[in-house]
């Protein structure tokens, strides 16, 4: 008997567009560490480059002091790329808005582990086709849970008048894109999840569809989830 793929979801009514940001590489990125929810890895001087990249990119879409919301994850590494953004747009950093919702995927007891650690039956735990993890880690969260929480934050921001700007990272940005776009829920993951995009890129959307504002420089985030 063949299986069909679920049917496309309807895409998340909202007033104004939607920029989802993924903030610059990590410390723990190029360390290949497993950082997922862990409040604070610092920006390398390349993951300040691809901030200063993204606010130069929105300040050319935008201009100067546009109208629109800030928000951001609570971690630190998604904060230091705002602070980078808002200085290009000329917005008050202090004004924006964190919220818990839109932080990455959590590690549970693997947070802050190498990636090289995974042996034996956990060899297999990254989907390299798919670049998401195969199964949730130990204590850890998984994408039903993720699209749970980022789709609480799209209800409660959807009549929000004006734009908003959004820094997250790279697993929990795509869940919120796959559910603001309207992408059917991927069997394998029990979420709807966008195509990955890398280190420092802006994805636009508007009435359900999707564009690229800016396409990063960093690497796509199969090696160091972000």
């Amino acid at each position: 008997m063949e299986t069909q793929s679920p049917a496309p979801r309807i895409p998340v009514p909202r007033r104004g567009r939607d920029f989802i940001a993924r903030h610059g590489e990590t410390v723990y990125n190029i360390a290949q560490r497993m950082q997922g929810d862990h409040p604070h890895t610092p920006l390398t001087r390349t993951g300040f480059a691809q901030a200063d990249a993204m606010g130069a990119a929105l300040r050319d879409l935008l201009g100067a002091r546009p109208k629109i919301t800030l928000w951001a994850s609570s971690a630190g590494r998604a904060l230091q790329t705002l602070a980078i953004i808002a200085e290009h747009l000329e917005l008050d950093w202090h004004a924006a808005r964190r919220d818990d919702r839109l932080v990455e995927i959590g590690m549970g007891d693997w947070s802050g582990r190498y990636y090289r650690e995974l042996t034996g039956a956990d060899a297999d735990f990254l989907d390299v086709e798919a670049r998401l993890y195969r199964r949730p880690a130990p204590g850890g969260e998984w994408y039903d849970a993720i699209a749970a929480r980022v789709g609480s934050w799209a209800a409660d921001t959807a009549d929000d008048p004006g734009d908003r700007l959004v820094i997250m990272h790279g697993m929990s940005s795509r869940v919120l894109r796959g559910l603001l776009t309207g992408n059917a829920i991927d069997p394998r993951f029990d979420a709807p999840v966008a195509p990955d995009l890398p280190q420092g890129s802006v994805a636009l959307i508007e009435g359900g569809r999707e564009t690229i504002a800016h396409l990063g420089s960093g690497r796509a985030s199969l090696a160091a989830p972000a």
